[in-house]
């Protein structure tokens, strides 16, 4: 009787443990689980198998010290193999979705974020190198296609569709999802690098971080960053990263003046850069040039703080600008490092010779819906006394451009030259 007693006082006091969590706690569950499925039902689903499974459990091993955390652990494993039998959506993100669960139920992993784990889990060997990075920034990073086609010079439709092939080749060949050991990860870092960089450089488009769609990305890629830096302290191009995205923070409050007009780098107070990042950058570009292993990253923190240097000092230092985007081209050549460097070629040579420098692109598709090519020709183009020409590149550099602020600063420019003309 007494036996039987305990049994019914046992059952009772479980069921009353689980109904007063239902009542505080059900919501947020559902909440937490829901983040990570992308999907109420699901997770509505995992958390009553849950509950079921304590009412089971707790009556003959006790309730748990914290039964909420009790009650998410199995639910989240039940979700964990709810999706590995469902056939429905992504495909990839529910691969990821589900390696992201796993990642969660360990004691300890050879990566500190699970961003980061996801991150080097997309660099798969059997993954073609060109399509990690934008892989890597839709399926974890969350940025839309639109977005990373911007980044990489090519047409939303274009990226799309290399992203769907790349999710078919994953779907059919089986390619699995897993974060490689500590000693892999050199070998996949390129990738990652790319995909935080171009999260910064998303951010660093929304200087004021009102675009609340994009969130502050440039935040949460600095954060990634400064984690590889300390995760591998050894590379010269993780170190070579964060110089870079310091170098650039630091100027931000600069872009803006007091009446949320864009101000140009030329132009900017270095009373209102900040100092300490700067020179946080600059320790970490030397700590970097002594593992003398040259890369994209490191060159592109040298460039910053050439800027910087010239900005601070109002001494022109354009030789040894033109000269790190010689190194530059021949390390990493792309549409967007030869713009910069004809900016650089005006400065030092004159803006013909800048000119010159950029004819070769001139019929280059990427470099259609470029803002900064067309601004940069437009300046070019007015100095050089073609006028025509110049107004017509304002015309689709002032199309393009995104930010009202650098719109408006473009637009400046434009009426000045058409009122020389005129005059």
């Amino acid at each position: 009787m007494s036996s039987a007693g305990g049994e019914h006082d046992a059952d009772a006091t479980a069921h009353a443990v689980a109904e007063a969590v239902a009542r505080r706690s059900y919501g947020k569950l559902v909440a937490l689980l829901a983040m990570r499925t992308r999907n109420v039902a699901a997770a509505e689903d995992a958390l009553a198998d849950a509950f079921a499974a304590a009412l089971a459990d707790w009556p003959a091993r006790g309730c748990p010290a914290n039964p909420e955390a009790w009650l998410m652990t199995v639910a989240r494993r039940r979700a964990i193999d709810g999706a590995r039998h469902r056939r429905v959506g992504d495909e990839v993100a529910n691969q990821l979705a589900i390696l992201a669960d796993e990642i969660d139920d360990r004691e300890a992993g050879a990566l500190p974020d699970q961003r980061l784990a996801l991150l080097f889990a997309c660099t798969h060997p059997a993954l073609e190198p060109a399509i990690r990075t934008p892989l890597m920034l839709q399926v974890v990073l969350g940025l839309d296609a639109k977005t990373i086609a911007s980044a990489f010079l090519m047409s939303p439709a274009a990226m799309s569709k290399r992203l769907v092939r790349a999710k078919n080749k994953i779907r059919e060949a089986g390619i699995p999802f897993n974060v490689p050991e500590r000693e892999e990860l050199p070998e996949r870092l390129a990738a990652v690098l790319e995909a935080v960089y171009a999260v910064y450089a998303e951010g660093w488009t929304d200087p004021l971080g009102s675009d609340t769609e994009r969130r502050d990305l440039a935040g949460e890629a600095l954060f990634l960053a400064q984690l590889l830096a300390e995760l591998l302290p050894d590379e010269a191009e993780t170190l070579g990263l964060l110089a870079l995205m310091l170098y650039a923070q630091a100027r931000r409050a600069a872009r803006r003046d007091a009446a949320g007009e864009y101000v140009p780098l030329s132009a900017q107070d270095p009373a209102h850069w900040n100092t300490p990042m700067i020179d946080a950058a600059d320790a970490l570009l030397r700590r970097a040039s002594a593992f003398n292993a040259i890369g994209r990253f490191q060159l592109e923190a040298a460039l910053q703080s050439a800027h910087i240097h010239r900005c601070r000092t109002h001494r022109p230092n354009w030789a040894e600008i033109v000269q790190l985007y010689d190194a530059l081209l021949a390390i990493a050549a792309s549409p967007v490092v030869a713009v910069n460097r004809a900016l650089a070629l005006a400065e030092r040579d004159g803006p013909q010779a800048a000119l010159a420098a950029l004819e070769p692109y001139a019929d280059d598709p990427r470099l259609a819906d470029y803002q900064p090519y067309w601004a940069a020709r437009a300046d070019l183009l007015a100095r050089t006394g073609a006028t025509a020409e110049a107004l017509g590149a304002y015309d689709l550099a002032i199309g393009l451009e995104r930010d009202p602020a650098a719109r408006r600063f473009l637009q400046r420019r434009r009426m000045a030259l058409s009122a020389r003309t005129s005059g």
